[in-house]
């Protein structure tokens, strides 16, 4: 009997160490949140490709055994259960796994305000410049590419609290808006603002609604904008640091006051920047 148990306790481990095995870290699993998959293969792989949410994600290795991926639950993921369907290619042949994502509800908060006309509908006559911008930017979102850039933690932009709710929805004069997708941060205006992790400058200009906005992408798929600027330190192509300095808090662009706006989307999917920082506190 003992000799028995003992060689089906010998037998399932063998069979866990020739499957593929999925973990999960995330702030929580709801629509907004970043989550980092770890992808651990029985034996080393040259590829791993990755599905979730009707999107591709992009894999990198750790080491030949150890792969992760960033996969954002965009906000207008509906609750549920959703698979990720990971594909291993290895010397040994294509390994396949599914990993079941439960999304839970959330519900964000509205803001109604009434507002003068021209800040809701801005004038015709910069439609087309708020067109090509838009169009830019979609492009921009989706360009990241090759593994991560940054090495240690990501760390906040700004000394400051973050005082605006990500994915809040707003009504202006009675007029639904597109759901808030950054995080604002109190800061006064001349705050310097740094890079929460190393990158390459996608974007560095004013921009209609923006104003003087940075973009950098981190490799990986996740891409972070910083908005509002009053001026900014690093051009286009520029490799930075973590912490270098990327320009100073302002108020231009569409705002009515100084602060930081700080948006995060990974995979094109919009994330919360504070989930960002909470999934990615520790060196990757």
């Amino acid at each position: 009997m003992v000799m028995r148990l003992a060689a089906v306790a010998l037998a399932g481990f063998v069979a866990q160490q020739s499957q593929v095995v999925i973990s999960v870290s995330a702030r929580s699993l709801q629509p907004g949140e970043l989550v980092l998959l770890t992808i651990t293969t029985p034996e080393p792989a040259g590829a791993v490709h990755m599905r979730a949410f009707d999107r591709d994600w992009a894999a990198f290795p750790v080491d030949g055994r150890v792969w992760r991926a960033l996969v954002g639950i965009d906000l207008d993921v509906a609750p549920g259960d959703h698979d990720v369907n990971v594909r291993v290619d290895a010397s040994a042949g294509v390994r396949r796994a599914t990993e079941t994502l439960t999304v839970s509800p959330k519900t964000f908060p509205t803001r109604r305000l009434t507002v003068d006309e021209a800040f809701v509908n801005p004038p015709a006559a910069v439609r087309p410049r708020i067109d090509r911008e838009q169009a830019e930017l979609e492009r921009l979102w989706l360009s990241s590419s090759g593994p991560p850039r940054w090495k240690g933690p990501f760390v906040p932009p700004v000394p400051h609290e973050a005082n605006s709710a990500f994915g809040t929805r707003s009504v202006f004069n009675d007029e639904p808006r597109s759901p808030h997708g950054g995080a604002d941060f109190s800061s006064p205006a001349g705050t310097p603002v740094k890079a929460p992790a190393a990158g390459r400058v996608l974007l560095a200009r004013d921009l209609y609604y923006t104003g003087s906005t940075v973009m950098i992408d981190h490799g990986a798929g996740l891409i972070s904008l910083f908005a509002h600027l009053s001026s900014i330190d690093v051009k286009p192509d520029a490799e930075v640091a973590a912490g270098a300095p990327l320009g100073k808090v302002g108020s231009t662009g569409r705002v009515t006051g100084a602060h930081l706006h700080w948006t995060t989307r990974v995979g094109g999917a919009r994330v919360d920047p504070l989930s960002v920082l909470h999934v990615l506190s520790q060196p990757q």
